[in-house]
């Protein structure tokens, strides 16, 4: 029973990991995009703008993304930055 339990806690643990990583992170970019077309309005020339909230929605967006990116490449490489330059990023 115990090897049981300790499957079924790995699982979901890989399922949201997979969630968030496999549909998580574009659905949050796409939620970006989404935010610079919401509340335009025209400029002189007819052409779409950004409102300002759309714009700081879509920067909070694309950080938070690009952060995640970031953290997956670390910690692919915690091996390689800790033997050869002594770098303990987790």
């Amino acid at each position: 029973m115990n090897l049981l339990t300790q499957t079924a806690n790995s699982l979901w643990q890989v399922v949201l990991v997979g969630l968030l990583f496999g549909a998580g992170l574009p659905a949050i970019f796409a939620l970006g995009l989404k935010s610079l077309s919401a509340g335009t309005h025209p400029d002189a020339e007819g052409a779409p703008l950004p409102s300002a909230a759309g714009k700081l929605g879509a920067a909070v967006c694309f950080a938070v993304v690009l952060i995640a990116i970031i953290a997956g490449i670390l910690m692919l490489m915690q091996g390689f930055l800790e033997s050869s330059f002594g770098i303990h990023v987790f």
